[in-house]
């Protein structure tokens, strides 16, 4: 069983991470935010591809779920810190990671 305190301390320990306030909750960042922590560290939100989503919903559906939304259809997945293992935590982590580095933010406008 997992909790905020683990997913904190893993995703700060990933090279080049910072943790920064994202609207109601804790951003996890390198180049691009990879997971966002919820204020009540129930759950997190993890950015995959939409192909790596499938498989860690299919893998662990009682962890990962779609987020219900255009961020969802983007690859945006929500995971149960309390349902996680830590070794969930930590590949899931890897994942999101490996797309937030080197991929700087687009400019708008």
């Amino acid at each position: 069983m997992a909790d905020a305190a683990d997913l904190r301390r893993i995703a700060l320990a990933m090279p080049d991470t910072s943790e920064a306030p994202h609207f109601d909750r804790a951003a996890f960042k390198v180049d691009r935010i990879y997971v966002t922590l919820a204020a009540d560290g129930l759950t997190a939100n993890f950015k995959f591809s939409p192909d790596e989503q499938e498989f860690k919903c299919q893998l662990a559906p009682e962890v990962f779920a779609p987020i219900d939304n255009a961020w969802g259809r983007q690859g945006w997945t929500t995971a149960m810190l309390a349902a996680a293992t830590e070794q969930d935590l930590q590949a899931a982590l890897a994942m999101a990671y490996a797309h937030a580095i080197g991929k700087p933010k687009r400019k708008r406008g």
